[in-house]
């Protein structure tokens, strides 16, 4: 839906607390109501003609368009990220696949981050590839030089950052200068889940869509999910038209549980930042670590990128051990922590652990080379106190020289 004009004034906790809780959808509550729909019924003819002429501008129209509650979601995420309207999708990988697929035809063209998602890369290599559309994958460390590698027919400039998994930062305006110095009109798309939308400002730096999965920092609980894509005026009628045609939507319930974890936002993400700083520093005086890779840090690939460009960080990071665990060894490391889960996603509450062989990681960074090799470990440091976090990840220090 398109929503009102971004409030700069306020400060950031202040809009995630308001942003969408206009009476229109609130009714008389706290929240927004959930409103769940399929049909939504017209008294009149006018009624229905009004809704008709209006369906993509937040009237009700159809539980595909969205209701009350969808409605209030998409106006907060607009005024948080300062687009010009919000689409919603079942995940954040759906919202990465159909951002791209409303942008791109056969025999078409796209640049993407080659340290991007794992599954970013798939849907590249496995859907877009039959469709005739193209990838090329570029390293982070590219920046000014991004422009050599657009064609003729690049549609769409994919980024992401920090890298995922080895957490390298891109120097993101040279990129988009670059882009834009061969091609104003390619869309370009970047993957925004880290910053949780608020801690990079995407459509300030002159890229017009800004994509997060919603499942991590917004939902917040590890128990929903839901991805988003935030447009600039640009481009939010073909992203929104697009998406629409290709059937994507949420059920009212997770709009509404994605519209209540903005109004703690703020104050987890400063916990996550400052909760993983502590290990993270923790990890940098550690004989088993050979490198901590969080852009926060000082020795990070692309810190000086960050502390330009971004105003915070949040829980999750990596590092690399100097030596590659054997099978044993990585199991015993893995299978017995007290405070960290062994799961896929990341954003919740809850703190998680997760390892990769340097082979494993090379197998998703088509455009360069690992440049290390001992295992890497990755970490999402969530709301539990730092000295039980850190006293975990000591008896797997542990497990670790015990185990041959």
């Amino acid at each position: 839906m398109s929503a009102k004009k971004n409030l700069s004034a306020k400060n950031i906790e202040t809009t995630l607390v308001s942003a969408g809780r206009d009476k229109k959808f609130t009714l008389g509550s706290v929240n927004a109501v959930i409103q769940r729909a399929s049909s939504l019924v017209f008294n009149t003819v006018a009624e229905k003609k009004h809704a008709t002429q209006n369906r993509a501008n937040g009237e009700l129209f159809y539980g595909r368009r969205g209701t009350l509650t969808h409605f209030s979601f998409q106006e907060a995420m607009v005024e948080l990220e300062g687009g010009a309207g919000c689409a919603l999708y079942p995940c954040g990988a759906a919202a990465v696949s159909n951002a791209i697929l409303s942008f791109v035809s056969c025999g078409d063209h796209i640049l993407v981050a080659g340290s991007a998602y794992e599954p970013t890369q798939d849907f590249a290599e496995k859907v877009l590839r039959k469709l005739g559309v193209n990838t090329t994958y570029f390293p982070a460390s590219i920046g000014e030089n991004l422009g050599s590698l657009m064609q003729p027919n690049t549609k769409v400039v994919f980024l992401e950052a920090p890298g995922s998994i080895t957490m390298e930062m891109p120097d993101i305006p040279a990129m988009v200068r670059a882009v834009r110095a061969v091609s104003p009109d390619v869309v370009i798309m970047i993957d925004n889940t880290w910053a949780a939308g608020i801690l990079f400002k995407a459509l300030e730096f002159d890229i017009d869509i800004s994509i997060q999965a919603g499942t991590k920092y917004i939902i917040g609980h590890s128990d929903a999910m839901i991805g988003t894509a935030v447009s600039n005026a640009r481009c939010w009628e073909q992203l929104r038209e697009h998406s629409y045609l290709m059937g994507q939507m949420v059920d009212a319930d997770t709009a509404y549980v994605a519209s209540r974890g903005l109004r703690t936002l703020g104050i987890r993400l400063r916990q996550h930042e400052e909760s993983s700083i502590r290990v993270a520093q923790w990890l940098e005086t550690r004989p088993e670590v050979a490198v901590v890779n969080h852009p926060a840090l000082p020795g990070s690939k692309g810190h000086a990128f960050w502390k330009r460009d971004f105003t915070g960080s949040c829980g999750l990071f990596s590092f690399v051990l100097k030596q590659r665990l054997t099978s044993a060894q990585m199991a015993d490391y893995l299978d017995h922590f007290e405070h960290f889960s062994m799961a896929y996603s990341w954003g919740g509450f809850e703190s998680l652990v997760l390892a990769n062989q340097p082979e494993e990681i090379q197998a998703i960074r088509p455009a360069e080379t690992v440049d290390f090799s001992g295992t890497l470990v990755r970490l999402h440091i969530g709301l539990e106190h730092c000295e039980d976090l850190i006293a975990d990840l000591e008896l797997a220090f542990g497990r670790i020289t015990a185990k041959p």
